[in-house]
């Protein structure tokens, strides 16, 4: 039986309306800034008094996906200094290894349609430490660890709430606010719990001069009145006195000029904290308001809040209120079982759960008009230097993490597409449309990047997203309109990333941040340029996608087009001139090529060297049946180009057997060296999954001596003691989840051509042998421990840190040697892939 939330997917765009597309910081982003330092331009404290041009934020934050509307949670302990109405975090500035949130707090359910959505958040007694995490991480070098919120003592002895935020719908156009404070502590406690609600400003500077307001219209009741919504009602129980202001700027406190009205954003702060009532208005109408709850709650007791914001007038509001919220949450379970199956009760479901409701709870609205951004700075937007004036973003968008990276990156929202498909193929497809589309993909070709620069190259991950979600569901019409502009960006890269023309692609960081002897985004020290074995990886594979799409929608010349580009790509990886594959090392590296025409290979063991690994691709058998023609004009091809076709079909015969075909940068002796390398466990092979480079490093760092200046490449673990790219990632050392399941994929790959015949050494030196699947499922295993209890009852995920062990958190990347988070702490985008992992590797 289709289940529920199923039924309401199929409904489509009512139930989509409204979820959870607050962001968690607005603040300190390049949209937001007035000029120059984002973080300095608009700080966390200037959030709680300056109104936000492009978007809102908020605690456990809810809207409509234009954010007209914004429901969120603010929460005052009595002894705070400022009212918790967001997240807070240090800047990249701040932190020592840049930006990082400092709080506590774990999504926990969620569904495709926002029908449940539920989240912890762990609020301190005790007066919250902010000068604290600010000094402490400020004295602390990039060879120390990071200051967390639970390394200040402030949930010592239990003394804290954990809140939990509860959202369900009972109609598309009716949500239900389920707030549960519980007192964790020894002692009686206050605390003081306001539902708020606003409109987003899109009036004044913003080009709307429409002003739609809020009215507090009997005790626990506000009216809204929206030019596009219409009327709605907001209604608390317990009914609480309603506080109300504008979500207007209090320019006196930031720019030293008169207010427009005596009742600013900041206002509820004010009247709660300083029992300042001037500063909300007197007659209740305003566009921000809050129900403000005061609860003594005993130890080990709790409070609750009910809400209702609803398009229909109620004479009783919370009538069948929670049958309605444990009706959801019955349903929520129904559809995991449906989409996951297996146990519901095993640690392995509460992970893949729990996984993608961290990624569906990442959805965001992301607005961004950057010729409007443009213009409103003085900047000439038909200026030369303006390239990407053209980009105009209002859409919902899975981010990477809501706090620490509150804006699309491209490879990012690619790998989100991809788990993403598990509980929701059209937002998976929509995802991957998104930057395809006229508003965001740059006429010539390009893909944006991220919001710091678009201009800068992201891996070109979405051919083989969108290849991987066509595979699910095989929507022959999803596949039509992504393969044109993905066509076009290949070209931009054919035109713009091979420098000289010889198939050898550089990129630049290419999201690998520091992985490189150097910043291979800048400008090399000596000049020159970087021929990039991961760029090169990366177009084949990109080749690869694109032809198995141009084969399923028979655009037969596209494919055979697309063959003879992947055939040179191969033949230039795999001649000796090139210097990519090092036959004394066994690797793939990155070649230095030096203004006076010489060359130096970077022999760093690292990532960047197993992704041509992942660059394989089998081509059933059928293709031959089908597309005779086709195979005749490549044969033609290779024989007229002897020196290619070994480097094309790796065993060189292939082209004219009848068994599937295998695509790839290397042949079976390099397959296997390169795997004898990446499944040591002295060098890639970690305990929870492939190391981002290889641990011989720790005792034999890469060091390259260039005009006199020493650069050096060790292997580190955790936390990057580099600046690179504002310090705040790591790849050398810790483990990725996107590099791990484009290995595991590309096993799985060859595993499907070698079969089980081909068995290899695991773990390198252990006299183990096991078939390329079940290398796959060893990875698997190992990436998946990450998040599972231990024999101690423990989550390695979670480090030293002994509080919380319940539920497990996505981090970023992963401690090479021992499984710990690092990096941002809810980036259940691409970490999401660990629900995927028990789909891709059955057994």
């Amino acid at each position: 039986m289709v289940s529920a939330e199923k039924q309401r997917l199929q409904e489509a765009g009512p139930w989509r309306r409204w979820g959870p597309y607050l962001s968690e910081r607005q603040w300190g982003t390049v949209r937001e800034a007035s000029g120059g330092d984002a973080w300095a331009s608009f700080t966390h404290d200037q959030a709680r008094y300056r109104a936000y041009r492009w978007g809102e934020d908020g605690l456990a934050g809810f809207s409509d996906d234009r954010q007209r509307v914004c429901l969120s949670l603010a929460l005052w302990n009595g002894t705070d200094p400022i009212l918790k109405e967001r997240l807070f975090g240090l800047t990249n500035g701040e932190g020592n290894h840049g930006e990082d949130v400092k709080e506590c707090y774990f999504y926990l359910d969620a569904t495709p349609t926002s029908s449940y959505q539920r989240m912890l958040y762990k609020y301190p007694q005790a007066r919250f430490p902010y000068e604290d995490l600010v000094a402490t991480n400020g004295a602390r070098s990039r060879n120390d660890p990071e200051y967390e919120l639970a390394d200040t003592g402030v949930f010592d002895g239990d003394r804290y709430f954990d809140v939990v935020v509860e959202y369900a719908k009972a109609g598309p156009e009716d949500v239900l606010m389920r707030v549960t404070a519980h007192n964790r502590g020894p002692d009686d406690s206050t605390l003081h719990l306001l539902p708020t609600l606003w409109f987003r400003h899109t009036w004044s500077w913003a080009g709307d001069v429409r002003v739609p307001s809020l009215h507090s219209c009997a005790p626990g009741t506000v009216r809204l009145e929206h030019h596009d919504l219409g009327t709605r009602w907001w209604y608390g129980d317990p009914a609480a006195p309603i506080l109300v202001c504008e979500n207007e700027t209090d320019n006196e406190r930031v720019f030293g000029s008169p207010n427009i009205t005596p009742y600013v954003k900041d206002g509820v702060e004010r009247a709660v904290l300083h029992q300042d009532a001037s500063a909300v208005a007197p007659d209740g109408v305003g566009t921000k308001a809050a129900a403000h709850h005061t609860f003594h709650i005993p130890a080990g007791g709790q409070a609750t809040v009910r809400m209702r914001l609803t398009d229909t007038i109620a004479d009783d509001p919370f009538a069948g209120f929670d049958a309605t919220v444990t009706a959801r949450r019955d349903e929520a379970d129904d559809f995991y079982d449906e989409v996951l199956g297996g146990d519901p009760g095993s640690d392995e479901r509460l992970v893949c759960r729990q996984a993608l409701a961290g990624l569906l709870w990442s959805r965001q609205y992301y607005a961004f008009d950057v010729e409007r951004w443009l213009t409103e700075r003085g900047a000439d937007a038909l200026g030369a230097d303006q390239n990407w004036r053209h980009l105009l973003a209002e859409d919902v968008i899975v981010m990477p993490d809501k706090w620490e990276y509150p804006w699309f990156a491209a490879w990012d929202l690619a790998f989100h597409a991809v788990p993403l498909v598990i509980v929701d193929p059209e937002l998976a497809k929509q995802q991957i449309e998104l930057l395809l589309g006229r508003r965001y993909q740059h006429p010539n070709g390009q893909i944006p990047a991220y919001e710091w620069n678009f201009g800068d190259v992201n891996p070109p991950a979405h051919a083989s997203a969108a290849w991987f979600v066509y595979q699910y569901d095989h929507d022959k019409e999803f596949l039509a309109r992504v393969f044109p502009p993905l066509l076009r960006a290949f070209g931009w890269w054919l035109n713009r990333k091979d420098a000289d023309g010889r198939n050898l692609f550089q990129g630049g960081f290419l999201g690998l941040d520091n992985i490189g002897v150097f910043d291979r985004s800048a400008p090399l020290p000596a000049g020159g340029r970087i021929d990039q074995a991961d760029g090169t990886a990366w177009m084949a594979l990109y080749c690869q996608n694109l032809v198995q799409m141009a084969l399923e929608l028979g655009y037969l010349e596209d494919a055979a087009i697309l063959l003879e580009n992947l055939a040179w790509i191969a033949a230039a990886t795999g001649h000796v001139g090139s210097g990519l594959w090092d036959e004394e090392d066994g690797f793939f590296h990155d070649v230095l090529r030096h203004p006076d025409g010489t060359s130096t290979p970077l022999k760093v063991r690292s990532a960047v060297g197993l992704l041509p690994l992942a660059a394989a691709t089998v081509i059933g058998q059928d293709i031959r049946r089908e597309h005779p023609g086709l195979v005749e004009g490549m044969r033609e091809f290779l024989d007229r180009h002897p020196t290619v076709k070994a480097a094309l079909w790796g065993h060189g015969a292939q082209a004219d057997v009848t068994g599937p075909v295998l695509f790839s940068l290397f042949d079976e002796s390099r397959l296997r060296r390169i795997l004898a390398r990446m499944l040591d466990e002295r060098e890639f092979l970690g305990p929870h999954g492939i190391r981002s480079l290889s641990r011989w490093h720790a005792e034999h760092p890469y060091v390259l001596l260039l005009d006199g200046v020493e650069h050096r490449v060790g292997y580190q673990p955790a936390e990057s003691d580099s600046g690179m790219f504002g310090g705040n990632s790591n790849w050398r050392g810790p483990v990725w989840f996107p590099i791990n399941v484009l290995v595991i994929r590309a096993l799985l790959h060859l595993h499907g051509y070698f079969g089980d015949g081909f068995t290899v050494e695991c773990p390198t030196g252990s006299g183990r042998h096991l078939t390329l699947r079940e290398v796959a499922g060893e990875i698997s295993d190992r990436l998946m421990s990450t998040f599972l209890r231990g024999p101690d009852g423990r989550r390695p995920v979670h480090g030293g840190q002994t509080r919380f062990q319940d539920d497990p958190l996505f981090y970023e990347y992963f401690h090479g040697d021992n499984g710990a988070g690092i990096g941002a702490s809810h980036q259940t985008g691409w970490t999401a892939l660990v629900a995927l992992l028990p789909r891709m590797v059955t057994r």
